[in-house]
């Protein structure tokens, strides 16, 4: 098994209505902008999906993206859908002032407390304090068509630790103070559709390459091979792009360079406004 010094980072959401999807996530789920981002065209791994124009990245979190798994807005210019499969099973949040919260702006609260996102992406709330010592964003619940070969990848190939285990579930991870992926089987075909996000992780720049070759190893497929991306204004970083055997796409990003990148704008609230303001697509 590899030993990968992984870090949990977020998960990438296509977005359609902006303004919307801000309030949801500013209002009623309480979260920050971190830093946005706007580029002129499309992303050579495929941050924004299969577009090649004009798009923006939005990170939002409970705290800095040094501690914290946080969650990646991407907005195509001029795109009003994205149609919605069954891969994406909800992100879980331990908080009770989102509930409170959602009341006040009159978001509906659906059955076991949970919230539907703009696009249909649900958030599953634990009605429970939120604790200022631990991030409450628990853990991405994505969907497994069968959860031994799931396991079989993302713990023996990727060597993800298993914290919690069930005859359909399991809670994996690199470390125990992080987001978990929880993986639940639903027996029937993974269908990701358009909608389709991509969940990060980071590792050390030296590392990376070790990952491809396990992959190439087990003939898994590698979407994007190892590639540098960069962001106008700000770090460069490496990216290599896989995909699980249900086709769920996982990124592994340098942690040295991510850590640069990542770092709080603090006028990344004004521009996410000042972009949804002069938005005419």
């Amino acid at each position: 098994m590899p030993v990968i010094k992984g870090r949990a980072l977020h998960y990438v959401f296509k977005v359609a209505d902006r303004k919307e999807t801000a309030r949801f996530y500013r209002d009623v789920l309480g979260m920050k902008v971190l830093r946005h981002e706007e580029f002129l065209e499309g992303c050579d791994a495929q941050c924004n999906g299969d577009y090649d124009s004009r798009w923006s990245k939005t990170m939002m979190g409970y705290g800095p993206e040094d501690t914290h798994f946080v969650v990646e807005l991407t907005y195509n210019y001029g795109v009003k859908h994205y149609e919605k499969g069954n891969d994406f099973m909800g992100i879980t949040i331990r908080s009770s002032d989102v509930l409170k919260r959602a009341k006040e702006h009159n978001w509906p609260i659906e059955k076991n407390n949970t919230l539907m996102a703009p696009g249909g992406y649900p958030f599953h709330i634990i009605d429970e304090p939120q604790k200022t010592d631990r991030d409450p964003l628990e853990k991405v619940t994505l969907s497994s068509s069968n959860l031994l070969k799931s396991l079989n990848y993302w713990n023996s190939l990727l060597g993800l630790t298993i914290f919690n285990r069930s005859d359909n579930k399991a809670e994996l991870g690199f470390n125990e103070n992080e987001a978990k992926l929880e993986l639940q089987q639903i027996n029937e075909p993974v269908n990701r559709a358009g909608a389709y996000g991509r969940i990060a992780f980071s590792c050390p720049h030296d590392e990376q390459p070790a990952i491809s070759k396990i992959m190439e190893e087990h003939k898994h497929p590698i979407p994007t091979p190892l590639i540098t991306l960069d962001t106008p204004g700000k770090a460069s970083v490496r990216v290599i792009i896989l995909a699980d055997p249900d086709g769920h796409e996982i990124c592994f990003v340098d942690d040295e360079g991510f850590r640069q990148l990542s770092q709080v704008d603090p006028n990344g609230d004004k521009e996410l406004n000042k972009f949804i303001r002069l938005d005419k697509s």
